[in-house]
């Protein structure tokens, strides 16, 4: 394991219509699953200018208002890695579409709810207790530590409600 927890920030950009982005991981720790745009916290910046550098990067997008919502600690014990992950709001302009800015980090990026984010999570947890989330046939979505670690450690976290209150 790392000697220190590391500083990530995850960012759920918001439409109009109350979509959030998630994209599908790959080429790093964590590869497979589906996560928010983000990243590493850099020396002397704020978590408004790392989630805006990020979903730049990323996504091609640009985005407004942002603002904290929640924080969530990560213990990755299988990857030997420990996070403390800032989780922030922003707008996007209606009409905006992401792409795909890093393809060796980011297979795809897709609008969802909250409620398939949730759905997703369900199923997955179900999968982890029954035993089944490693067969070859399990076919649902893996959602990134962090995102799991949000739904176990803030049970009652919205974005939505969080970004609107």
């Amino acid at each position: 394991m790392t000697t220190n927890p590391r500083i990530g920030v995850g960012v759920f950009i918001l439409n109009p219509a109350g979509q959030i982005i998630l994209g599908r991981r790959q080429g790093s720790h964590g590869s497979g699953t589906w996560a928010l745009p983000g990243g590493h916290l850099e020396l002397n910046e704020s978590f408004e200018e790392c989630a805006a550098r990020e979903v730049t990067e990323e996504t091609g997008l640009e985005v407004k208002n942002i603002r904290f919502l929640t924080a969530t600690n990560d213990v990755m014990r299988a990857e030997r890695k420990h996070y403390v992950t800032i989780f922030v709001g922003c707008e996007v302009q209606d009409g905006a579409e992401p792409r795909i800015m890093e393809p060796e980090k980011c297979s795809a990026w897709e609008w969802v709810t909250w409620e398939q984010i949730r759905s997703f999570f369900k199923e997955q947890s179900a999968a982890e207790e029954s035993g089944t989330i490693d067969d070859a046939d399990y076919t649902g979505r893996r959602l990134f530590i962090p995102i799991l670690n949000l739904f176990r450690q803030r049970e009652t976290f919205d974005p939505l409600v969080s970004y609107q209150s």
